[in-house]
């Protein structure tokens, strides 16, 4: 499949929607990134793709594309709807315009949100996005990606939203990161280990020396 589609393109064949609906949600996932950018915007209003299974940047083209195709349709719910499947690909910006506009976002789409755009989303922000959906979030809490949200998140800002969400920042607290070193190598190890080893004989001779003198 990925042969024949290189071949298509290779023969100057634009990706339009009778392409991409060859194409489908089955095969979407193997275009590579120059075949996802010859893909004609207003060619997404004709077809229906869901490139949840696709790489991250696949779905980060996909969605800027579906964004562009349907950017005249800004009016709630029609644009919700049909940029939904794209949303795997959206900026935190992006989102947080979304949780003005009372969306409702279930669960499975939320959790598979771009991590660092999810990341980058405030408790308020979260509750806009989810709305009616938003005690569901409690039954995710001790799951990736929820867990991690929430332990950069204060505490008192996830107490306003009332679904008893616990793990967040403590005011007058940071969350601190553990750098991690690289192991050192069983040289150092084996002179540092010898030195230890010598250092209470070491201790003895100085000290007999010191009472000696």
């Amino acid at each position: 499949a990925s042969a024949a589609i290189k071949h298509y393109v290779e023969l100057g064949r634009a990706l339009n929607a009778t392409a991409l609906n060859a194409i489908g949600t089955r095969y979407v996932c193997l275009l590579n990134t120059t075949e996802l950018e010859a893909i004609e915007p207003s060619s997404l209003k004709l077809v229906s793709l869901d490139p949840s299974a696709c790489s991250q940047q696949t779905k980060n083209i996909l969605y800027e594309k579906a964004k562009a195709a349907f950017s005249n349709q800004r009016v709630f719910p029609a644009y919700y709807e049909l940029i939904l499947p794209y949303l795997g690909g959206a900026p935190g910006e992006d989102l947080k315009a979304l949780s003005q506009d009372n969306v409702n976002m279930n669960m499975s789409t939320f959790v598979n949100l771009r991590r660092d755009s999810l990341m980058s989303l405030t408790p308020p922000e979260v509750q806009g996005l989810l709305g009616l959906n938003l005690p569901d979030l409690a039954k995710w809490q001790y799951r990736s990606p929820v867990r991690q949200w929430i332990q950069v998140q204060k505490q008192s800002q996830l107490d306003q939203l009332h679904i008893g969400l616990t793990g967040g920042t403590q005011e007058g607290y940071i969350n601190l990161i553990t750098p991690k070193f690289p192991a050192p190598s069983s040289a150092p190890l084996g002179a540092m280990a010898m030195a230890f080893h010598l250092l209470p004989a070491l201790l003895l001779s100085f000290l007999m020396v010191s009472i000696l003198s």
